[in-house]
């Protein structure tokens, strides 16, 4: 059992079982876990292959990409672009992006899906930042801050990177590589060079369960003109897991899904922005990162969630209990899943973050078992 000051060794060798049982039992193909503990890496293993004939061995330096587990060190861009601007995530986004149809609306607010944003009624191209952006400013908001919040699984990242652009006249990605990955030496890209391509895990797509399809947030996601759809549909393009084989999405820099990353650089960044490493992270974004903005039922996901400045938490009950785990045993832990499997989080109580990729993917967009089985280990051996 995890001791106060401490990781045991007995619950490391427990996460690594798992690890191993999920190529025999659950047709993992290549994968990495890392975990830190205040600053040192305790656990990293990798294994497998990266690509579907089993060809190339995936090892220390494979990349992946990790969809929406882009959205934290994305949030983390802006908050601190913010802060360097002296402003936070308090100040009106109208203050960075006149245009912006919310007139109230705080980066807070934006930051948590709070602005009713996440199905656009413009059409405009995935691959077209400045047709998204107009159709961001034409959007009527499906709900307002306070009376509502939907998970922005796509538009999220062309709001944030609008917003730094205005600020700092670079992308997203060009600001997160230069003033927060680079200076880390962290193997976490929005917006991957040439020259790293070929260290690039082949995605496989997963098939879909019929207890899958049967539950409610897969109806509605396979039924045209609902929230869900339209949210996942918004903007149009890269939607097949094929699309993100392609080296253009690489390198185009999606803040809301395009990163490439090892586990150990996302392990990394939750050691940050918990302020366990020294890092361009200040203590300002780390409380950002760290601290609950709202919690409801998710008009997006269909389910109740929990969201501070760009990362989810385990929602929690009316009698304060926990609704589910997937950050783990405390309250405070938050963190980032990714379509398909990766997951990260960072844990402040106990000073443990936990990352895996992997690139066979599966259907859900929230953690399934092979990541938290090797959570449930670390925090019950």
């Amino acid at each position: 059992m995890m001791a106060a000051m401490s990781v045991s060794l007995a619950s490391l060798a427990a996460v690594e079982q798992v690890f191993e049982s999920n190529f025999a039992k659950q047709w993992e193909l290549g994968a990495s876990v890392s975990i830190f503990w205040r600053g040192a890496e305790v656990l990293h293993l990798t294994r497998g292959f990266a690509d579907r004939e089993k060809k190339r061995l995936w090892d220390d330096h494979t990349l992946v990409p990790v969809y929406s587990a882009t959205k934290a060190p994305a949030a983390a861009t802006l908050l601190l672009a913010l802060q360097r601007h002296g402003l936070d995530e308090r100040t009106p986004v109208r203050e960075v992006w006149p245009q912006f149809p919310l007139a109230q609306a705080d980066f807070a607010e934006l930051l948590s899906h709070q602005c009713g944003l996440a199905a656009l009624d413009q059409a405009c191209s995935v691959w077209d930042h400045a047709s998204v952006v107009r159709a961001i400013e034409a959007q009527l908001p499906a709900w307002l801050p306070g009376h509502g919040l939907g998970y922005h699984p796509r538009t999220f990242g062309a709001l944030l990177d609008e917003c730094v652009r205005r600020m700092t006249g670079q992308t997203l990605g060009e600001y997160w590589r230069g003033e927060i990955a680079e200076p880390m030496g962290w193997d976490f890209w929005i917006g991957l060079p040439a020259s790293q391509w070929s260290r690039v895990a082949e995605l496989v797509p997963g098939r879909a369960e019929k207890g899958d399809i049967e539950q409610g947030f897969y109806k509605q996601f396979m039924t045209a003109g609902t929230m869900t759809r339209r949210a996942f549909q918004s903007p149009a393009g890269l939607h097949a897991v094929q699309e993100m084989n392609d080296p253009r999405a690489w390198a185009t820099g999606f803040p809301a899904m395009g990163g490439v990353a090892s586990a150990r650089s996302l392990a990394q960044f939750y050691q940050a922005a918990m302020g366990y490493i020294d890092s361009p992270l200040t203590p300002a974004v780390q409380h950002a990162l760290q601290h609950k903005q709202v919690q409801g039922e998710d008009l997006v996901l269909l389910q109740p969630m929990s969201f501070t400045c760009g990362c989810q938490q385990d929602p929690v009950s009316e009698q304060g209990q926990k609704m589910r785990t997937l950050y783990g045993p405390d309250q405070r832990a938050f963190g980032h899943p990714g379509a398909g499997g990766s997951h990260a989080f960072g844990d402040p109580s106990s000073g443990l973050s936990f990352a895996y990729v992997m690139n066979q993917m599966a259907l859900s967009v929230m953690p399934g078992p092979r990541s938290m089985d090797m959570v449930d280990a670390l925090f019950t051996s």
